[in-house]
């Protein structure tokens, strides 16, 4: 049977943090039940339409899965095993801020079937924490994760920010020590990205340093400006230093992972797997065709409840160019890079007879490395977004 991965978007949250431009927001028992529900109704409704796949991976994000009762994470993963065949070993993940948990949440997590766990640390300093508007302390990370432990989780990640307000680069790594000393499998390191929208960027701008009125709901200690980019950048270059020193191979641009527990479902969109989204704002693709959910909520859950309308929204077949430029930004944010073969499997073409200039070129300014896979280099995976978007015709 074909694989594919499915992800469920649980869009709520306790507080919304400053920098985040998610679809999430808090929301009420009564709002969250009734959310429930209908997510369930989808995936029974819509999962006939894969009964030629096996689930190899499921995702549980938002938002903060987490703020759900037990009860109804249980019920979604057992609408899940009505709806879908599983493989033998499926990855499940579900992610988790502290404070949204207990040992009995956790335990029942994992006799639903879900076996591991992203938990949202962010920073372990608390000042940090508070100007990114988080609603947990490091105290509570640190409660969080060895509750995680003791429930059974032996699939772990931890998240951590760099490039934050009024951040130093010893404080970073100081915090990032303290997560390796955890020991989890897995570690996301990223940098503070200000998106338009959220409070951050009406303080910051887009290039973190233009100041409009102050926004009220900010720490008034905000700091007016971010690290700097040669700040920024020493903060990325340590990070993979420094986890790879302690056994953590870099397989993403921003991912790191003992052997053997990179995120098989983000793995799945890097290598443009079919998957399937369920849920407000849920992202699909199958066969080469994308679609998303209405991120409406009030018409997400009238559409399901009444069958009145369609939820998908945004339905769109991919051309094979649309294919091609997609196989090369998504496979260079790995550290394999892309492979010569496979794009002939895939294509029926020659990478270079697609892309043989824009490689060449690439490669003289040293930002690729060309043998039987096409990678990036260091300096590459700097300014990877310049790269990859030379592969958009």
């Amino acid at each position: 049977m074909k694989k594919i991965g499915i992800y469920i978007h649980v869009p709520f949250c306790v507080r919304k943090c400053y920098y985040c431009d998610f679809l999430s927001f808090p929301a009420g028992e009564e709002r969250r039940e009734r959310y429930v529900n209908g997510l369930l109704r989808e995936i029974e409704k819509e999962s006939a339409q894969y009964k030629e796949y096996e689930v190899d991976s499921v995702f549980i994000g938002g938002g903060t899965p987490t703020v759900l009762y037990a009860g109804q994470i249980r019920r979604i993963m057992d609408g899940m095993r009505a709806g879908f065949s599983f493989g033998k070993e499926p990855e499940i993940t579900i992610e988790a801020n502290p404070g949204t948990v207990d040992l009995g949440k956790l335990e029942s997590c994992r006799e639903a079937g879900i076996n591991r766990i992203s938990i949202g640390a962010q920073s372990m300093d608390d000042r940090e924490l508070a100007l990114l508007g988080r609603v947990h302390s490091s105290k509570d990370f640190l409660e969080a994760y060895g509750l995680a432990r003791k429930a059974g989780f032996r699939n772990m990640n931890v998240d951590m920010m760099a490039a934050l307000p009024g951040q130093k680069i010893g404080g970073y790594l100081e915090g990032l020590q303290r997560v390796i000393d955890l020991e989890p499998e897995h570690i996301s390191a990223y940098s503070l990205i200000v998106e338009e929208g959220t409070p951050f960027y009406e303080w910051y701008g887009e290039d973190g340093k233009r100041r409009n009125d102050f926004p009220s709901q900010l720490p008034s200690n905000l700091p007016s400006h971010l690290p700097s980019e040669e700040e920024e950048r020493e903060m990325y270059e340590r990070t993979g230093e420094i986890l790879e020193a302690a056994g953590y191979d870099r397989y993403e641009i921003s991912n790191y992972a003992k052997p053997g527990y990179e995120c098989r479902h983000n793995i799945g969109y890097w290598q443009r797997r079919d998957y399937a989204g369920f849920g407000l704002g849920a992202a699909s693709m199958a066969a080469n065709v994308r679609w998303k959910n209405s991120a409406d909520m009030e018409k997400y859950l009238c559409c399901i409840e009444d069958g009145s309308g369609d939820v998908k929204e945004e339905v769109c077949a991919l051309s094979i160019k649309e294919q091609m430029e997609e196989f090369m930004f998504l496979g260079l944010r790995m550290t394999e890079g892309v492979g010569k073969e496979d794009f002939y499997d895939v294509f029926g073409r020659s990478l270079e007879s697609v892309y043989g200039e824009v490689i060449e070129r690439l490669c003289g300014q040293g930002l690729l490395l060309d043998g039987e896979r096409v990678k990036l280099t260091p300096y590459g995976r700097d300014i990877s977004n310049y790269v990859m978007a030379q592969f958009l015709w």
